[in-house]
C-alpha cells in the first residue's frame, strides 16, 4: 500500500499527532499513528489480499489444529504503547495473551507480526516498522514483498536473527514449533 505522511502545522512548528487525531480520521480512510506522526495508506491490492488471506488461513489453521491458545487478527488498530501516540494496522498478526484483544483494539505488542510490502513507500515497513516492533518487543516480524518475491523474517529478542527466503521457499515459524509456510504454494495463487 502507497503511504502518504501527514504532520499538521501551526505557525512555524510541527504538532505532534495524538490518539484523538487518529480516531477522528473516518473510518473509511486506512492510516497509522506511529510516534505522533499520521501515516495514511492507500487500498491494498489483489496480490496483497491474497497473500494476507493465504497466510493468515494456514497460521490460523495450525493454531486451531494443535489447540493452541494465539488468535490470528488481521488489519486492526494495535496500540503499541501506552506512554507515546502510536497505533499501528499490521496486516497479520499473532497475539497470544488473550488479556490485549479487546472488543475496540489490540492494546500491547503483537507476538508475532506480518507486514505484506507496499509497491510505493517499502521503507516504512523494513525500516519504520521494524524499529518500532523491535522497541515495543514483537517477538517476531515478517516482511513479505511481493515485488522481490521475498520474505525477511526477523526473530526479535535476547537474540536478533534475521533470514531472507524467496517465495520457493518453506519458511519454518520462531515462535512455533512445527510450523512452516510453504511459500511455493502461495506462489502459485498470486
Amino acid at each position: 500500500m502507497d503511504i502518504t505522511v501527514h504532520k499538521l502545522k501551526r505557525t512555524n512548528e510541527v504538532r505532534t499527532m495524538t490518539e484523538a487525531d487518529y480516531y477522528a480520521i473516518p473510518d473509511d480512510i486506512k492510516a497509522e499513528l506511529i510516534d505522533g506522526v499520521i501515516y495514511y495508506m492507500a487500498s491494498p491490492r489483489v496480490v496483497h489480499q491474497t497473500i494476507l488471506l493465504q497466510l493468515a488461513s494456514r497460521i490460523d489453521e495450525h493454531i486451531r489444529k494443535n489447540n493452541g491458545d494465539c488468535r490470528v487478527i488481521i488489519d486492526v488498530d494495535t496500540k503499541l504503547q501506552t506512554e507515546k501516540d502510536t497505533i499501528v494496522r499490521p496486516d497479520i498478526s499473532v497475539i497470544c495473551d488473550p488479556e490485549k484483544i479487546t472488543e475496540k483494539r489490540i492494546e500491547g505488542a503483537p507476538d508475532w507480526v506480518i507486514e505484506i510490502a507496499s509497491p510505493g513507500e517499502p521503507k516504512h515497513d523494513y525500516l519504520t516498522k521494524l524499529s518500532l516492533y523491535q522497541r515495543v518487543g514483537v517477538r517476531e516480524y515478517w516482511i513479505v514483498d511481493p515485488q522481490k518475491r521475498s520474505v525477511i523474517t526477523y526473530r526479535m529478542g535476547d537474540e536478533f536473527d534475521t533470514d531472507c527466503y524467496t517465495f520457493h521457499d518453506s519458511i519454518p515459524v520462531g515462535i512455533y514449533d512445527g510450523l512452516t509456510i510453504n511459500f511455493a504454494a502461495i506462489n502459485d495463487l498470486i
